[in-house]
């Protein structure tokens, strides 16, 4: 809900534009002297029919305590709802419609209807014109991708918007636009002919390796059942013979009210949803009888135990699954209190399981996971990383720590140690329930229709968990029971992919699966007694040299002793949350550009390092039950320790990040899973093209600047721990501190942890190496040709201009970045839209703040090898058409508005602000750039726009790059690029 804190912050972007646009609709409506006259006290109360039955449908059958949040219906055509009053972001509303049919409701001849019906259903229906629902949501501010979007799973279709500013008549026009495309999408033939191509290119542009080990991995694991085979983007076969009297009778026989239902959360009186609901659904009328639900299956006993696929794109992995038959159960408190039992025992083996794969095991990976899937099993999935190929001994060592759990009870201490990490999730969760997000609310609802339970408010999720608890359910014999049981199934099957072929694969899998392993047990090490005092001590806490109050944006800098400086944000906006973030040294810009460094092991290994001589493990239990990490990250001008914590534990967070800088440990054992991930994963790399973008692109992009890209195999395989430290310790000890906490503390509290910890450090130097300049490459009259070998159809394309950086040049920035969606939308339409070419292009600006140059405008699109020159002919072409003409009042307002929106939604949280004033404490131009970003983009002309894609979109200065099948390449005699 909107806490004062939260208004204020939103009234400060607000206020800083009188001119903010607001949908026209809400503009005649405040312009109507009526309504200003009377007090909002006076407004009538929405009448809900008599014929709406308004009991709560989701809680029938169950003890749990409903939601009284939640308000509940069923109209007479029987489609339900579930709506409910939130505030966060304020004033956006979250609307979600799921259809209770996916995948596994289609014949044979329909697989991948359900999801083509998805698409059509966006196209154009009865109140729409085609391709116009996008254009219309854009205008009351809506992003496309994001706020408005679908998917289609094995047993469900959704539909979401994410209405900022919404008003009940922009709620009204939003609903009967979805109640159109539910009940009369358009069916016409030419329209079908237009959208297979886009539905074929999504086909086309799914991750190759990924695709065919799901495929495959189904098939076995869940064979004969219709999961096994029935995956949701269909056949190339199915959807080539669709047709709209195919894809209609797929509509209307799954397509019909008592099989919708509509989910709101937002900003506004409930009430009202319910009667706009009502409004625009009521009159829909399902054609014939309501079909009965097709027969998922259930685990077959008499197939095959094991199944391998050779995929040269993946590393190794082993998947592993005990298959029982999924049932409806009522959702009682006792079920759920026995689940959260199992839930436990997962948990305690899944603990086991990685302080293995720490200590340098067989395997860099493994988890258990118990779950409902698809409605058509109950099962305990594993799924393994080894280490290199030597799977069999990883798939024995893995069910040698499940054997032993299933032998021997935990001790009491795991079993405590697990408990109060689970309860302080829930915990967490009752705290923070006031800030959580309409849209996070809208979709737990439909993630508990979808496997047909009901959703508890967090406090009687949490009183559950306690009740049992206090019942005395949880003991070490529970949890073995237990343990036993979710091990326990009709089928066990496994599954081995490799990236080369296995003599005999199946054959070693089915042995490993039933060898004993009784042999491999390691004996359990006892839980030590581990405590903040374990940590190396700090210096003297550091005094306050200076404190200056920012009003403008409600903050305060302050400066300690020892040179730290301090960006304090109290604020009650996300209660129970805290924020803190520690920048250090120069980041990027203080690598060197012409050498290989161990930055890039750095989010792999620095973390988990350990401190002083405590290493993971131990950090691990000292921040059991408490709201405590440490995340990793390097910017442009800074390397960066955060973690999200809470009032009770920020201070100890303090502490930690403090000690990992003063005292960092070196255990060498995460660098060698460091290593052994990447190795795992290069092959993987060149078997699509995404892949080869993620490793080769920053790096071209940066004119082969070894700062940037993956690095090559043969840097990995030289790290060793001794590098490692030589490189980070220094790192780590030098270079000024900026620290950042943002959120629910008290000021003066807040300042003498920080003084205790962070200004307890030695005093630093700042780093005075000069920045190593930021290039981007030459304009280039061919592309850059890199190959892949994964399929044969399936290419990318991409073309960039350079533009700059720095913190001066930020109004700049945001221009570029409405033109960069100018260009999206545009190539979105003529490449997805107009020619099917290409599923998601995108167009997309960066400006780094934190360098001087290093900017760019990209644009990418995934397409048939044949299609790189249309894509970049299309490029060129609205290139030059945005440098030559400015955009219409329309369209500049369907792009200017979402992003506005946004802006003004992420504003209401801590994490927009603390990324936006990285820096701030040392730079006082940061500070301004972050008050200016409402007027910035509100301003922005068509002329403006003419103006920056004339000056940036030059044909003389574009650099492109394609990466294409090694056989089209070898064929086509291109020049292939020299990798890193």
């Amino acid at each position: 809900m909107p806490t004062m804190t939260r208004a204020r912050r939103v009234s400060l972007l607000v206020a800083l534009t009188v001119s903010l646009s607001i949908p026209a609709i809400a503009q005649t409506v405040s312009r109507k002297k009526p309504a200003a006259a009377t007090p909002p006290a006076a407004a009538a109360t929405p009448a809900i029919r008599p014929e709406v039955d308004r009991s709560p449908w989701l809680f029938k059958g169950s003890d749990i305590t409903p939601d009284l949040n939640w308000h509940f219906g069923t109209l007479p055509n029987g489609l339900r709802y579930a709506v409910r009053k939130n505030g966060v972001p304020p004033g956006q509303v979250s609307i979600r419609v799921r259809i209770d049919a996916g995948s596994l409701y289609e014949d044979d001849s329909e697989q991948g209807f359900a999801h083509f019906m998805e698409h059509l259903v966006f196209r154009g229906s009865a109140y729409v014109a085609d391709n116009e629902a996008k254009r219309t949501w854009q205008r009351l501010g809506a992003t496309f991708g994001s706020d408005t979007n679908a998917s289609t799973t094995f047993t469900q279709t959704v539909f979401k918007l994410d209405l900022p500013s919404a008003t009940p008549e922009t709620v009204d026009e939003s609903l009967k636009i979805l109640s159109g495309m539910m009940e009369a999408p358009s069916f016409d033939d030419k329209v079908v002919n237009s959208e297979r191509p886009v539905v074929l290119a999504e086909q086309r542009e799914a991750p190759g390796p990924q695709v065919r080990y799901s495929d495959a991995m189904r098939a076995t694991i869940f064979a004969g059942q219709p999961f096994a085979t029935r995956s949701p983007i269909g056949t190339t076969k199915t959807l080539n013979a669709a047709t709209a009297a195919s894809l209609r009778a797929f509509h209307d026989r799954w397509y019909r009210p008592e099989r919708a239902v509509v989910i709101i959360s937002g900003d506004i009186d409930p009430v009202v949803f319910e009667q706009l609901v009502d409004k625009n659904f009521a009159s829909w009328k399902g054609k014939g009888a309501n079909p009965v639900d097709p027969d998922f299956g259930t685990p077959a006993t008499k197939q095959p135990i094991t199944g391998s696929l050779v995929e040269p794109g993946l590393p190794t992995v082993v998947s592993m699954a005990v298959l029982r038959p999924w049932k409806f159960n009522q959702d009682l408190v006792l079920f759920n209190q026995k689940r959260l039992v199992d839930q436990l025992a997962v948990q305690i083996i899944n603990r086991r399981l990685e302080s293995r794969a720490r200590s340098g095991g067989s395997f860099i990976a493994a988890g258990v996971n118990l779950d409902d899937i698809a409605r058509s099993t109950n099962a305990t999935t594993v799924q393994i990383q080894p280490v290199g190929n030597n799977w069999e001994q990883a798939l024995k060592d893995v069910r040698a720590v499940i054997a032993d759990a299933m032998t021997n009870p935990p001790s009491q201490a795991e079993l405590d140690r697990e408990y109060a990490e689970y309860a302080s999730a829930m915990k967490n969760g009752v705290d923070t329930s006031r800030v959580e997000a309409g849209s996070a609310q809208a979709d737990n609802m439909v993630s508990a229709l979808d496997i047909r339970e009901t959703v508890a408010a967090p406090d009687v999720s949490y009183a559950i968990l306690t009740d049992a608890w206090k019942k005395g359910m949880f003991t070490p014999a529970s949890i073995l029971a237990s343990t036993k049981r979710i091990f326990e199934g009709d089928a066990t099957r496994a599954f081995v992919s490799t990236p080369a072929p296995d003599t005999g694969a199946g054959a070693k899998l089915a042995a490993a699966l039933t060898a004993d392993v009784s042999k491999l047990v390691t004996k359990r090490t006892a839980l030590a007694a581990v405590d903040f005092s374990k940590l190396p001590p700090l210096g003297t806490p550091g005094t306050v040299v200076s404190r200056e109050m920012l009003p403008e944006i409600e903050m305060e800098k302050i400066v300690f002793s020892n040179g730290v400086r301090l960006m304090l944000y109290p604020n009650s906006g996300e209660t129970n949350r805290v924020y803190v973030r520690v920048r250090w040294g120069g980041g990027y810009n203080a690598l060197p550009s012409k050498k290989r460094t161990p930055a890039w092991a750095g989010d792999l290994a620095l973390v988990q390092s350990g401190i002083g001589d405590l290493g993971q493990e131990q950090l691990d239990q000292l921040m059991t039950g408490r709201r405590l990490g440490m995340d990793f990250g390097i910017d442009d001008d800074a390397f960066v320790l955060g973690a999200v914590s809470s009032p009770a534990d920020y201070q100890d967070q303090l502490r930690l990040l403090a000690d990992k800088l003063a005292t960092p440990g070196w255990d060498p054992a995460p660098i060698a899973r460091a290593k052994a991930l990447l190795s795992n994963n290069f092959a993987g790399l060149e078997a699509s093209p995404d892949g080869v973008l993620s490793r080769d692109l920053e790096y071209f992009l940066h004119d082969r600047d070894p700062r940037w890209g993956m690095p090559p195999k043969p840097v990995v395989d030289a790290l060793t721990p001794s590098s490692f430290k030589s490189f980070w310790q220094p790192v780590l000890a030098s270079g000024s501190i900026e620290v950042q906490v943002f959120g629910d503390v008290k000021a003066e509290e807040a300042i003498a942890a920080v003084a205790k910890t962070l200004g307890a450090l030695k005093p630093r130097n700042p780093v005075s190496a000069e920045a190593a300049p930021v290039r981007f490459p030459a304009h280039n009259a061919t592309p850059v040709v890199r190959t892949h070998n994964g399929r044969p159809d399936q290419a990318v394309a991409l073309i960039a201009w350079p533009t700059g950086g720095g913190v001066d040049g930020i109004a700049e920035s945001r221009k570029l970045e409405v033109l960069a969606q100018v260009f999206s939308d545009r190539l979105f339409d003529r490449l997805r839209t107009e020619s099917g070419a290409s599923y998601s292009p995108s167009v997309q600006s960066s400006w780094p703040t934190g360098m001087s140059a290093g900017g760019r405008v990209m644009a990418v699109g995934q397409v048939p090898p044949d299609k790189t020159e249309l894509f970049f002919r299309l490029s060129r072409e609205i290139a030059a058409d945005l440098a030559k003409n400015p955009i219409s009042d329309d369209e500049l307002k369907r792009v200017k508005e979402p992003m506005i929106q946004y802006v003004l939604r992420s504003s209401t949280g801590n994490g927009f602000w603390l990324n936006l004033l990285g820096g701030a404490t040392y730079d006082p131009r940061i500070v301004e750039a972050a008050r200016s970003i409402i007027i910035d983009y509100n301003g922005i002309t068509a002329t403006e726009l003419q103006a920056v894609a004339a000056k940036y979109l030059r044909p003389d200065r574009d650099w492109t790059m394609e990466v294409v099948p090694k056989a089209v390449a070898a064929k086509s005699g291109l020049t292939v690029a020299a990798g890193q």
